[in-house]
């Protein structure tokens, strides 16, 4: 079946308190989603964000951001008036996040519903703390007590509770009881709001795309809680962290500071906390893309506390074993592999023996120099097929950028003529491939330029900031959109 989405970050919605939320703008755009043709919304990460604002460095790999909880929801429930949320400054540019003033607001005012909540005699609430407590009462505990010290990540926390001795473990959550209930109160409101938008995107025949990092953050309840899943010494240091060689992008790669699982450990348990956590997450989603997927083959293991990630190695990953795990205990699932970057042998043999979609970039095809597998006319029905990603520059952004040759290259290609609807020329060229599936960002169907940019990897402060602005994506956007997926047979 032919199929076709859109990929737009929660926090990217237009959305009241400055920031996108499960908010009736994300109602509307799942009704404007069908009245395009759409099967697909894909998101990014949906964890509460740490280091930088990236979705990718997260405190919890099973929380919720809490960022995204709808407050005008929390004002029909009475936890809150009108006037609480109107008193705090999240900010007044509606295309653009501010990142302090959300969080110095939004935590203010999700206290002051919690106060009002009574939430402790909700029998729903007190199933959801039963049912999720193998995660919730660890990141709850780690946010109470990172708060404690200041908000430094647990490596610089007292010993005891660093090394979760088990007296300091009974201090801190008898001293902090009120602060991990107000954390596992964000954790019951993001959970109720976010299933309750997934079953009405579910009913009108959108499917969730969600994406799942493959590594966690250092500064994490998972680091913390279960320090024998990673390669930690007995201070619970890291041994070697996570990135990517030196390449063409970037002469020193990429130092990306996650802690690397212990493979080991993981297949001694049976990969029981992967499990654990794939099948939260096909809870959460219907369709999971995984990030990095090369890392389950090869991973870059780069030596803690060098500076660049010149002087790391390969070392061997799970292979398939993991996945046929996966398959025995969950069953069959959609997942799309993030197979973009080098790719050895041993890799596509990974991915063609999962049978998992691949992603294409088209950006990534217009390098006149070779015959890129990102061209159309080489892909595979069995591929996810993108104008780019939340990685990449908009199409118009990264056209204007590209050289003479290469442009000159993209226009023949496409049969470019004049510079005229651009970005609908990429967006038909990836329609009309063979790709099984078309994913454009919702800033190319918009036509927006550099400004409407995701991130910038490898660069902090500047990226996870843009916003729709509200009526952007309208009906003549989305019967326009219609035309183009029906013409190319994926409605």
């Amino acid at each position: 079946m032919r199929k076709s989405g859109v990929l737009l970050p929660v926090s990217s919605l237009p959305s009241k308190y400055g920031i996108g939320t499960f908010s009736g703008q994300a109602y509307e755009f799942i009704d404007l989603l069908e009245q395009a043709g759409q099967t697909y919304w894909q998101i990014l990460p949906l964890g509460p964000t740490g280091y930088g604002d990236s979705p990718y460095q997260s405190f919890s790999t099973f929380a919720g951001n809490p960022y995204y909880i709808d407050l005008e929801a929390l004002i029909k429930e009475g936890y809150l008036t009108k006037e609480d949320c109107d008193s705090c400054d999240f900010g007044d540019n509606d295309e653009y996040i501010d990142y302090e003033k959300i969080y110095l607001s939004r935590f203010k005012v999700l206290k002051k519903a919690f106060k009002n909540s009574d939430i402790q005699n909700d029998e729903a609430y007190n199933e959801f703390v039963r049912t999720n407590s193998y995660w919730l009462d660890d990141y709850a505990l780690y946010m109470a007590v990172k708060n404690s010290f200041g908000g430094v990540s647990f490596i610089e926390w007292d010993e005891d509770i660093r090394l979760r001795r088990k007296e300091a473990l009974c201090r801190y959550r008898e001293k902090y009881k009120e602060e991990t209930d107000f954390y596992k109160f964000q954790q019951f409101i993001f959970t109720k709001q976010w299933f309750a938008l997934k079953e009405y995107a579910n009913s009108r025949g959108i499917k969730i795309i969600g994406d799942i990092p493959i590594y966690v953050a250092f500064d994490s309840s998972d680091t913390w809680a279960a320090p024998e899943l990673f390669q930690l010494d007995e201070d619970l240091r890291p041994v070697a962290v996570a990135g990517c060689p030196p390449d063409s992008f970037s002469a020193t790669g990429q130092l990306w500071g996650n802690p690397l699982y212990d493979w080991d450990y993981h297949k001694k348990t049976g990969y029981d906390w992967w499990m654990k956590r794939l099948e939260y997450c096909f809870k959460l989603y219907d369709v999971v893309r995984i990030d990095h997927f090369r890392g389950f083959d090869e991973y870059y293991s780069i030596p803690y506390g060098d500076p660049t990630a010149e002087f790391g190695h390969w070392e061997k990953g799970p292979g398939y074993d993991i996945f046929r795990t996966m398959k025995d205990k969950l069953g069959k699932k959609e997942v799309i592999a993030e197979d973009l970057g080098f790719l050895t042998d041993s890799v596509l043999k990974l991915v063609k023996k999962t049978g998992y979609p691949g992603m294409k970039i088209l950006q990534f095809a217009f390098d006149s120099r070779e015959d890129s597998d990102y061209l159309p006319h080489n892909y595979t029905r069995n591929s996810v097929v993108y104008t780019g990603t939340h990685d990449n520059d908009t199409v118009l952004g990264w056209f204007g950028s590209l050289n003479r040759h290469d442009k000159g290259f993209a226009k023949r290609y496409l049969n470019i003529n004049k510079n005229k609807d651009i970005n609908w020329e990429f967006i038909r060229a990836a329609m009309a491939s063979v790709s099984d599936t078309c994913i454009i960002p919702m800033q190319d169907y918009l036509g927006l330029g550099a400004e409407a940019r995701i991130n910038i990897p490898s660069t902090l402060g500047i990226n996870w900031k843009w916003r729709m602005l509200p009526g952007a994506f309208d009906e003549e956007l989305a019967a326009r959109i219609k035309k183009m997926t029906g013409l190319y047979g994926r409605l």
